[in-house]
């Protein structure tokens, strides 16, 4: 917490430029994705999801030859080049821009099953925010989620950001941060925070008694063995993808009194915890990451530092844009025309300036930090800054 985060970045990418081991004269590696199989929108079954179809194609390419050098001048270096069956794109920047944004919609969607919705967002509580999904996983998931972490350490390298939305205990779990027991449940799952803390809040066995009664009439409880009128809870919860475990051996004979109800609490607690750090699935992301930058940068870096050096910041700053804005060929920020284009973009709402954004450099979110500002004559030109406006070709007319 004592170094600036520009320092952090120079001292990574200085170990990002150091680490490169695909070199000019080394062929890039292409891959082949087939736009028809996800035409109309929705994808009929993961396996022709973008994101599945490269991580088939990918998975025999040595990760040495994805890690690259970073942009420095002219369109940046990818760790692969795609080529869409059917379309004739030229250049690189467009397709690679493309796709990256394609793969993050995919991932937060029903089509893929990585990443789950926090269950607060039922709640309108970090709405919109994923997680990993909390599960066992099998070899062929493993793979996926080995890729997920490739792509957030190639996205680093050719400084795209990636709009997703993950919450921080995604970002804890990265850096090897522990999490907050408190804190991260009720991000995570604040209807389950609230359970937890009726119970460790109760002060006499009446007010148990109530508790259950209420539980009971949502139908999480059972009655009582021993007063077969008396509604009691047993030592099982749901998971959060919905299935209901014990949370001991013979946790559904165990019935919640007043002296274990502590140990309930705790007991639900430590599943919350275990299903946010998911180990299985982070170990596979981490060793993707670590396949493409070294992992000892994570060491310097806080978990909202990682996240904007991956994901960039979800809203465009539109002064920032300004700042980093090239006019060619006559054109002057003065000009009537000009200042419409910048009062026009002022009006828009962030969705709006988004879909701008996409429209220009095929990406949603712009680096939270631009290169030009190191100086240099090839520093200055890595998409999408800086933003060039140009008069129109062709003849002059009005």
């Amino acid at each position: 917490g004592l170094i600036f985060y520009d320092t952090k970045v120079t001292v990574m990418n200085r170990v990002l430029n150091a680490t490169v081991q695909r070199t000019a004269d080394h062929a890039a590696p292409e891959i082949t994705l087939d736009p028809l199989e996800i035409v109309g929108g929705e994808i009929r079954s993961s396996e022709n999801s973008y994101f599945c179809q490269a991580a088939r194609q990918l998975g025999c390419v040595p990760s040495s030859q994805l890690c690259v050098k970073l942009a420095s001048g002219g369109d940046p270096t990818y760790a692969f080049n795609i080529r869409f069956t059917g379309e004739e794109v030229h250049g690189t920047s467009g397709s690679f821009r493309h796709f990256l944004w394609q793969v993050c919609k995919e991932l937060q969607s029903s089509s893929l099953s990585l990443l789950l919705l926090c269950p607060s967002s039922a709640v309108n509580k970090n709405k919109g925010k994923y997680i990993l999904t909390p599960s066992p996983i099998t070899y062929a998931e493993e793979q996926l989620f080995h890729f997920f972490g490739q792509l957030l350490g190639i996205a680093i390298r050719a400084d795209v950001p990636l709009p997703l939305d993950l919450l921080p205990s995604f970002w804890k779990t990265l850096v090897g941060e522990p999490l907050d027991p408190d804190m991260d449940l009720q991000e995570a799952d604040i209807l389950t925070y609230n359970y937890v803390k009726k119970f460790e809040n109760i002060n006499d066995e009446t007010e148990l008694e109530a508790l259950c009664a209420e539980i009971a009439s949502q139908h999480l409880a059972t009655e009582s063995p021993d007063c077969p009128n008396k509604p009691c809870c047993k030592f099982t919860y749901l998971t959060m993808t919905g299935e209901e475990v014990e949370l001991c051996p013979r946790g559904r004979h165990i019935p919640v009194g007043w002296e274990n109800k502590d140990v309930y609490a705790a007991a639900i607690r430590s599943l919350r915890m275990r299903e946010l750090q998911t180990p299985e699935c982070m170990t596979a992301v981490r060793a993707g990451l670590g396949s493409i930058i070294p992992l000892q940068l994570l060491t310097t870096l806080t978990p909202l530092e990682m996240e904007l050096r991956t994901c960039g910041l979800p809203y465009i700053n539109l002064e920032f844009l300004k700042a980093h804005t090239m006019y060619q060929v006559g054109l002057m920020e003065t000009d009537q025309h000009i200042e419409f284009f910048w009062s026009a973009l002022e009006m828009f709402t962030q969705e709006e300036l988004c879909k701008f954004i996409k429209f220009a450099c095929n990406q949603e979110r712009i680096p939270f930090t631009c290169p030009c500002k190191d100086g240099g004559p090839d520093t200055a030109h890595v998409p999408p800054y800086p933003m060039k406006i140009a008069p129109p070709d062709g003849a002059a007319g009005t």
